[in-house]
């Protein structure tokens, strides 16, 4: 039987205290550090008869290993976060949420937020995050509005609570202006929240990884540049039978990150791999190695496959036993899972999310391991540069940045 680390076991007597006391904690613990099982021993601790933890669904498989690894007795019901409406029954004792950043949107409760609070608001809520707040401090409103027991409690939405807690400001977008919320008063939130958190970075937990990140530009086709440039000058380009149409400047920056990475949707809906450079360069540079890929548009899988064929799988159990690589949509890939049996992690594209950018590079980290080498293969002249620049400053790529590139 497995054995909680002494931190995981100092932590989680901690968990226990505050949430036998508020109602809620929050574990604010890196990837790697041990969240979920220090969230089943909080249970255990609370002696919690009946569980709902609710992850994301390339996760799954862990947590139910962590719970069975760990000889946890109390009943566990494990399931993905879309799946929450085929939940019929209420009667949890605990509701532990992953990745509870998932929650934060903003003004508005996105739609997981307003169902849990809807059924579970009175229940107590274990938060499970590494990056609470990867954007914005006002992320935090709604994750834990959810609960009654919620320190905001007494704002009762958003609009009430940022005339507080944040500075608004306006910002452009495409339809003009609108109100921006992010700039939130960090310092004050943190005094009303800080009795809820537990806190543990890799550096605290022993972990003495570091990561290298390395560019990596590769050219394209001829044609794949003609088009783009085609495209920025007449924001339209007819084929034979399709179109790609980029009538506004949202659509323009969507296009043109497609087509840097090799792939293209249509007008029409359809969508088809136009450029395989990207695969083969792949392909040929990190011959021999064991590697996990992220991608970003469906299309990008199918470009991938094309060029690995049977030596690539997109199932977890099957890239950690076989010498197969794997490759992963960089919002699904990003959180819950181990990619620690790749020797590289590459992406062949990057997500317009500095969430994406911040969790997904974190995934070959283990306490072992000295030294994680990430690549990222992009377009030369492309857009995946300037997207790169604004997230790793943890700044999602918008119109904005955009716009001061090629409006």
């Amino acid at each position: 039987m497995k054995e909680l680390r002494g931190y995981q076991v100092d932590n989680s007597i901690k968990a226990s205290e505050i949430l036998k006391n508020y109602g809620i904690v929050y574990l604010s613990m890196q990837v790697r550090t041990g969240k979920s099982s220090t969230a089943l021993e909080v249970c255990k601790l609370n002696k919690y008869d009946k569980v709902l933890f609710l992850t994301k669904k390339k996760a799954i498989g862990n947590i139910k290993s962590d719970y069975k690894d760990f000889g946890y007795s109390f009943d566990l019901t494990v399931i993905n976060n879309e799946s929450l409406h085929t939940i019929k029954d209420n009667d949890f004792d605990c509701i532990v949420m992953d990745e509870a950043h998932r929650l934060g949107s903003y003004p508005k409760p996105g739609k997981m937020a307003k169902d849990l609070k809807k059924r579970f608001a009175d229940k107590p809520f274990i938060f499970l995050s590494g990056t609470p707040t990867p954007e914005s401090y006002s992320q935090i409103y709604h994750q834990l509005w959810v609960s009654n027991r919620s320190p905001f409690k007494m704002y009762s939405n958003f609009y009430k609570w940022c005339k507080e807690f944040v500075k608004v400001k306006q910002k452009f977008v495409s339809y003009g202006l609108c109100n921006d919320y992010s700039d939130a008063n960090k310092t004050l939130i943190d005094t009303f929240i800080n009795k809820y958190m537990i806190t543990y970075t890799q550096e605290l937990a022993g972990f003495t990884s570091v990561i290298n990140e390395h560019v990596i530009y590769c050219d394209m086709q001829d044609r794949t540049y003609s088009i783009c440039k085609r495209l920025c000058n007449d924001l339209v380009v007819q084929g034979m039978t399709e179109v790609i149409l980029a009538d506004t400047p949202v659509k323009l920056m969507q296009k043109l990150h497609q087509l840097y990475s090799g792939t293209i949707k249509f007008e029409s809906g359809n969508s088809i791999v136009m450029d395989h450079s990207k695969g083969w360069f792949i392909v040929n540079k990190f011959k021999g190695k064991k590697i996990a890929i992220f991608y970003k548009f469906k299309e990008e899988l199918n470009l991938l496959k094309s060029c690995y064929g049977d030596k690539l799988t997109t199932d977890l159990e099957e890239f950690n036993t076989t010498d197969k690589n794997i490759a992963l949509q960089i919002v699904a890939g990003r959180e819950g899972i181990s990619l620690k049996a790749a020797d590289y992690l590459v992406y062949l594209n990057i997500d317009f999310s500095a969430t994406s950018y911040w969790q997904s590079r974190d995934r070959l980290t283990t306490m072992e391991r000295k030294t994680n080498d990430i690549y990222f293969i992009f377009a030369k002249g492309g857009i995946e540069d300037k997207i790169f620049k604004a997230v790793m400053n943890k700044k999602n790529f918008t119109l904005s940045h955009f716009k001061q590139e090629y409006l």
